[in-house]
């Protein structure tokens, strides 16, 4: 079968990877979808089983990090394109441990666009898609939103790290001409979550009754974005954005941690049929993180009147798809996590 495009997708059994391989191969049946993932605790194959059999979907295992692996796959699919989403993301495993971080974040996109540039050089049309974070831009106040000229100031290791692949991917556009499109997105919300997030976390733990954990006094902001929503805004940036740009994605809507976990409390005690309050009753105040941002808000003025995107629910519609979405799927979470893992991070999350 002669596809149009032959697209790279790097971590796509991941949580964000899946939801953006399901709308591709759905979407596009003259694309060949190639899902690359090295299969880390977040990477599950079961995600996408829906999809599996696809004539246009092909699954690689693979390590980035591997430039005989990566070079094997670009020329044994004739990779046309490269929409690159692989990461380390955990901002406390990047705390207690950042070279792991260097090299799947730094090292890992940096071989990918080696690749990349020689596997295209002399051809024409041929797209690297890189997918970022808002932490790259550091913490704002009370005010202000992150814009596409904001100066990056990472706080964390895990940031830095995605600062230093955002600089390369640029690097690689101007140095060698590599056609480059960029996206910083806000937090990510939505099914097929490695429950070690904030949301399917406190989702799984007022199922169970344990605690629900907040960091400080619960006032960090940030901005929440579904993720069929981003899987949206990734496809639309790859197809009609313009080469060498970055673009913010955003949810449109803020947060503190504490009222968006009372929140859910809320919508959980109803869908469960319990007392109001009682999920409220389970939160528990812990000591904050290490460098803990204190809000993260995205101006996605940019992508709407460029590329004509904007999220197409309300963050409380996205909440309860999402809550329901855990609900029938318990098993999914058991079959992901291990005890100890889970309750490892029972006390530990992210809000990211």
């Amino acid at each position: 079968m002669s596809f149009d495009k032959r697209i790279l997708i790097t971590g796509g059994a991941g949580f964000i990877g899946s939801h953006l391989i399901r709308l591709m191969v759905e979407k596009y049946p003259k694309y060949k979808i190639v899902n690359l993932d090295k299969l880390t605790y977040a990477g599950n194959l079961n995600n996408l089983d829906d999809i599996q059999d696809r004539a246009n979907y092909t699954f690689v295992k693979a390590d980035i990090c591997s430039p005989e692996e990566i070079k094997t796959v670009f020329k044994e699919h004739d990779i046309s394109d490269v929409i690159h989403l692989a990461a380390e993301s955990h901002v406390d495993r990047s705390i207690e441990g950042p070279m792991e971080f260097v090299m799947t974040n730094v090292v890992g996109t940096v071989n990918l666009l080696q690749q990349a540039k020689d596997q295209w050089e002399g051809k024409e049309g041929n797209v690297f898609h890189h997918v970022s974070t808002d932490e790259v831009y550091g913490s704002l106040g009370s005010e202000g939103l992150f814009e596409e000229t904001t100066a990056y100031d990472p706080r964390s290791p895990y940031s830095a790290s995605k600062a230093s692949s955002d600089h390369f991917v640029r690097a690689f556009y101007h140095t060698y001409g590599l056609k480059v499109k960029l996206s910083n997105c806000s937090n990510n919300y939505g099914s097929h979550q490695f429950p070690e997030k904030l949301i399917p976390l406190m989702i799984n733990n007022i199922v169970h009754k344990k605690p629900l954990p907040i960091y400080g006094k619960g006032d960090n902001i940030r901005d929440w974005l579904w993720v069929v929503d981003h899987a949206s805004a990734i496809e639309t940036i790859f197809h009609k954005g313009a080469v060498g740009e970055s673009y913010n994605v955003g949810g449109l809507n803020e947060w503190t941690n504490i009222d968006l976990v009372n929140y859910l409390c809320k919508l959980m005690d109803k869908k469960l049929g319990r007392k109001d309050g009682e999920s409220a009753s389970l939160i528990e105040f812990v000591t904050d993180r290490a460098g803990h941002d204190m809000r993260y808000a995205i101006d996605a003025s940019k992508i709407e009147k460029e590329l004509n995107w904007k999220p197409s629910v309300t963050f409380e519609e996205g909440l309860e798809s999402t809550v329901d979405w855990y609900l029938k799927n318990q098993k999914w979470i058991d079959n992901v996590t291990s005890g100890d893992y889970l309750d490892y991070y029972t006390n530990m999350y992210e809000d990211r």
